[in-house]
């Protein structure tokens, strides 16, 4: 399995237009579109996960695509880095 990052979204696309998207290509595992912690408003990304061939053939053929007038960003995803938490005092 392999988990694709996905960037530059139209905020108004759902866990549903992404899954057709991607379905084109293979079988979804799981979509996971990331919303703001504190606004609960979509962020403009999201994960697709799907098993490794499905994945590359996507991420070929999506990468700068235009998706709701916007150009896709699709790639593998990499790692979170870890970054120190914000301490509010």
């Amino acid at each position: 399995m392999k988990q694709i990052y996905v960037g530059n979204l139209p905020y108004s696309s759902n866990e549903e237009d992404v899954r057709e998207l991607f379905a084109q290509y293979g079988e979804v595992t799981s979509v996971k579109l990331i919303n703001d912690r504190e606004t609960g408003r979509p962020r403009g990304f999201g994960f697709v996960e799907m098993d490794d061939s499905s994945a590359d053939s996507a991420i070929e053929a999506l990468d700068g695509s235009e998706f709701g007038g916007r150009s896709l960003k699709v790639n593998e995803a990499r790692p979170r880095e870890q970054r120190p938490r914000r301490e509010f005092n």
